[in-house]
């Protein structure tokens, strides 16, 4: 059994090294996460990942602590510095088992005053795989932002346009995939927030503002609606959100994606007012009943190896074994549970 605790103030990534102090009106609320897994794997080794909460200005890591089998280190992804735990087994393991806690203080989220290095506009404007900015992408995006001006106007443009084309459908796992050029070729702007938020990120890295979904998971209950907010067993609570910097103001929290989560799940018209109050919130706010965990896209994995991954964004527990990767959307399959206790 192996066992690790560290208070992680210090640990802020590299790429949020510029963030500045959080305007809050809420105090902030505190969290502890547990993940527990028990992989359910044939003979030969086996190799987990977890995603940990990132230090930011809407949320403070106090303290991350692991116990298990096999052997568990705290490893960074090398582009974006993603903080994760990569936990390995030998052939022979006979109990492939790891319990991760973290304790996580949230506060109420606005915008976020800072400055962009050069290298970092460079890497929040830069295409992905499953994030491109040329060809159709970029052709959407200067036409919903043709006549405005101020990076303000133009981000709320994208932001508007996202809200009005697209649609949360229920039929899409987990959070979908982010597979943006997809979505604009085939004209279905159906998906949920990975697919949502992610083309508003497209969108405004190909109008040129700096832009990042941010992967994690709801922890607490919501006071905006309901539907946006989880406690208690939150495995399948996961979700990404999306930031979008504003020259000369900072970094703008959105997520357009939750408008039309409110929009299906309360049955309601995109008009009624209680969706119109939830979009004007959603441009410029977040509740701090979340954690984010990075904003890696399209991930490598530090000591993956030969093992490939088939999603973009590290927000589910994943790992790799003799007979293959395991469903990381199938918590009782993997198996996998995450709690989230006050």
């Amino acid at each position: 059994m192996r066992r690790r605790g560290f208070l992680a103030s210090g640990m802020a990534v590299s790429c949020l090294g510029s963030m500045g102090r959080a305007r809050a009106s809420l105090p902030a609320a505190g969290f502890v996460v547990s993940t527990q897994v028990t992989l359910n794997a044939p003979a030969g080794p086996s190799l987990l990942y977890l995603p940990l909460a990132q230090a930011a200005a809407y949320q403070s890591v106090l303290g991350t602590d692991w116990h298990g089998t096999g052997q568990a280190a705290v490893v960074h992804d090398p582009r974006y510095g993603a903080p994760m735990l990569r936990c390995r087994w030998g052939a022979s393991a006979p109990v492939r088992q790891i319990t991760l806690m973290q304790t996580i203080a949230t506060r109420d989220r606005s915008l976020t005053p800072s400055i962009l290095s050069a290298s970092e506009r460079a890497l929040w404007t830069a295409p992905t795989p499953s994030m491109p900015t040329d060809g159709i992408v970029r052709d959407a995006a200067q036409t919903i932002v043709a006549g405005h001006t101020t990076p303000r106007d133009r981000a709320r443009a994208i932001y508007d346009w996202v809200v009005d084309n697209t649609f949360r459908d229920p039929q899409t796992r987990g959070c979908g995939t982010g597979d943006v050029a997809t979505m604009l070729r085939s004209r279905k702007f159906g998906g949920k927030c990975a697919d949502i938020n992610g083309l508003a990120v497209a969108l405004a890295r190909a109008a040129g503002l700096p832009a990042r979904d941010v992967y994690g998971i709801r922890v607490a209950d919501s006071k905006v609606f309901p539907a946006l907010g989880k406690s208690g067993d939150i495995s399948k609570a996961q979700h990404c959100r999306a930031e979008i910097f504003l020259d000369g103001e900072g970094w703008l929290p959105i997520d357009p994606a939750d408008v039309r989560k409110v929009v299906l799940e309360g049955k309601l018209a995109l008009d009624d007012p209680a969706v119109a109050k939830i979009r004007e919130h959603l441009f410029g706010a977040w509740e701090p009943n979340w954690i984010g965990y990075n904003s890696a896209n399209d991930i490598a994995l530090p000591g993956a190896g030969g093992h490939a991954p088939n999603f973009p964004f590290l927000m589910y527990p994943t790992a790799f074994t003799a007979a293959g990767q395991p469903d990381s959307l199938d918590p009782g399959a993997f198996s996998y549970r995450i709690v989230s206790e006050k």
